[in-house]
């Protein structure tokens, strides 16, 4: 089983970049590492002030191949699935340490192989794809006297849907097509951490969901017959490390009054 985790590569790919971008300010001046590193943040950083803007990004891939593997609710005897994720956020400081925030979430999935379906082996198909709107509330609290390090926990709720078709192929010539269309709302509790690397850019780790509420209504048909209908709510409390983000953010305003810095 193969699997590439591509947001792990961005980072490695951009913390070069924004090394070298801190150093260049740094030109003629003594350093040590630690100075180059940690003087930026010493005076004036206030990344949680009201006023400021916030924008981040995740993004996740997964290439996996599976042979003779139990995936979702079937057997699967060789196969490809591919998956992406893109999440963008945004946000505003309507008050100190405390910001309005807007994610816009956008996945597919895809798999094709052979799974097993009592009694016979079925060539199968499926392509996904959703979008979610996540409107909500960021409260920070620093960890550090200089807000480097800072504790975050984000309160929100969940629009977006996503449909799918899958076609199952058996005995050369029989095919079934399943279309599936699915609603989602959902009011969540998402704490993280945030650490600022490079200047105004941080990274950050978030837990999703760790106390919520979940709607799914679910629409259904086979070859274009009749249509089922399926409604799911859950309350969850749970610590699910595969719900784990990682991703990169940029704070403008930040760094509040720069006259005399570096002197």
């Amino acid at each position: 089983m193969k699997l590439k985790e591509i947001r792990i590569l961005v980072f490695l790919l951009i913390l070069p970049a924004l090394l070298f971008a801190q150093e260049d300010s740094l030109v003629g001046q003594k350093t040590t590492p630690y100075d180059l590193l940690s003087s930026y943040y010493n005076q004036d950083f206030k990344p949680f002030q009201k006023g400021n803007f916030y924008v981040g990004l995740a993004f996740s891939v997964t290439d996996k191949n599976l042979t003779n593997t139990n995936y979702l609710i079937q057997q699967v005897v060789e196969g490809d699935r591919l998956d992406y994720n893109v999440l963008l956020k945004g946000g505003y400081y309507t008050g100190d340490y405390g910001m309005a925030i807007i994610n816009f979430n956008y996945f597919q999935d895809r798999f094709g192989g052979t799974v097993f379906q009592d009694p016979d082996t079925v060539q199968s198909n499926t392509l996904k794809r959703g979008f979610a709107v996540s409107p909500g509330f960021r409260s920070s609290v620093p960890l550090t006297p200089n807000e480097r390090l800072s504790f975050f926990t984000e309160f929100g709720f969940t629009l977006g849907g996503n449909s799918s078709l899958t076609r199952d192929i058996r005995n050369i010539d029989e095919m079934n097509k399943t279309h599936k269309k699915e609603f989602i709302f959902g009011v969540g509790l998402s704490p993280g951490i945030t650490f600022f690397a490079m200047e105004n850019f941080a990274f950050e780790v978030q837990l999703n969901n760790v106390l919520g509420y979940k709607l799914n209504v679910a629409r259904s048909s086979v070859n274009e017959g009749p249509e089922s209908k399926q409604v799911r709510q859950n309350v969850d409390f749970r610590i699910n490390l595969l719900s784990l983000d990682l991703g990169l953010a940029y704070y403008f305003g930040a760094k509040k009054n720069r006259k005399g810095a570096g002197k």
